[in-house]
């Protein structure tokens, strides 16, 4: 099992120098991989294009380039040119973020996300082979049949002969959608003891596909915190947990909420998305049961996180994208050093 660390949203509290720091001990601690993720501030792809050059082998992530924020081909352009400035390090992930960043930030609809996704993916692997784009599909069609466009291909080629495509998913079709046509699955909250149901929607995909999962990369990114205080270890999870069960997406359409309930926390998962949209947050982190966080996190004392980390490579994780956390240099830095001597 391969270690990465995902660094989220650049701009949000630490300096670009201290990102970077911890990128850069990442790279000497012998990590992987480094995964940046976008929303609505700052964009993934120039965070990665800058690492590019402030580093020199370990691998770069998108987790995730939003689908609705560019077309196919201005992702597989991205990809292409992040490949050739990190001399063909680029690791391509890929979702659909959500409704109200879709519709609300970007102005695309959000709808028909399994089709779209399923076009969008084979689009940017026919740019990324440099054949001229040619595609007509239900969502997609290129050229358009009634303009002076034409079928164009990729003036650049790539360093890898393919970039490795992920695919954020959450849902059970989604889930599903990632074993037919990626090379990886990035999941969030993440529960190895569910890996069982997973690799079925995963199988039941690549069977659709004609393939098998050999070679496919589980890479869930996980939050970690490693203290011998239990009880402050979980709760440094409780804002982002709560964030993400309760106030994700609408009270209708909660993906993150959703899986949660499929893992047994129904009650829980209302009551704490209830809390969060009556704007009682602090309420709705209380609320978060132990038993939860420690089902999706990896918090508490040493010897602890470094059981649930072999739970997780039992389960077949390919990439364990660890994100710390921790809010200042320092303590990042030493909450990565233990995550690297616990997985050793």
């Amino acid at each position: 099992m391969r270690l990465g660390v995902h660094i989220g949203y650049w701009g949000l509290g630490m300096s670009s120098d201290d990102q970077l720091a911890v990128v850069q001990e990442a790279e000497r601690l012998g990590f992987d991989s480094v995964w940046t993720a976008e929303a609505y501030g700052s964009d993934a792809a120039t965070i990665l294009a800058w690492l590019a050059g402030q580093t020199s082998k370990i691998r770069l992530g998108s987790a995730i380039f939003q689908m609705p924020a560019r077309s196919p081909a201005m992702t597989a352009m991205t990809a292409a040119t992040i490949d050739q400035l990190s001399g063909g390090r680029m690791l391509l992930g890929i979702g659909s973020s959500g409704p109200q960043v879709a519709e609300g930030w970007h102005g695309q609809r959000f709808g028909r996300q399994l089709q779209r996704t399923r076009e969008y993916v084979a689009v940017v692997r026919q740019a990324l082979a440099r054949e001229r784009l040619e595609f007509s599909g239900e969502t997609l069609e290129l050229p358009l049949p009634d303009g002076p466009g034409k079928a164009l291909k990729l003036m650049i080629a790539p360093v890898q002969e393919r970039i490795p495509i992920y695919l954020a998913a959450i849902g059970p079709k989604n889930t599903a959608l990632a074993g037919e046509i990626a090379d990886g699955w990035i999941p969030t909250l993440f529960s190895p003891e569910h890996v069982v149901e997973f690799r079925a929607l995963l199988q039941e995909g690549a069977e659709r596909a004609g393939r098998t999962l050999q070679g496919f990369d589980i890479a869930p990114t996980v939050n970690v915190f490693i203290s011998d205080d239990a009880a402050a270890a979980r709760d440094a999870m409780r804002p982002y947990l709560a964030l993400y069960v309760g106030g994700m997406g609408s009270r209708e359409r909660n993906f993150y909420n959703q899986v949660v309930q499929r893992y047994g926390f129904e009650r829980e998962a209302k009551e704490v998305q209830d809390l969060y949209l009556e704007g009682k947050k602090d309420q709705a982190a209380a609320a978060l049961p132990d038993a939860l966080i420690d089902t999706v996190a990896l918090c508490g004392p040493p010897d602890r996180v470094r059981e649930r980390i072999a739970v997780y490579r039992e389960a077949g994780v390919g990439t364990l994208g660890i994100s710390p956390m921790a809010f200042t240099r320092d303590e990042r830095l030493q909450q990565l050093r233990l995550a690297a001597e616990l997985a050793a």
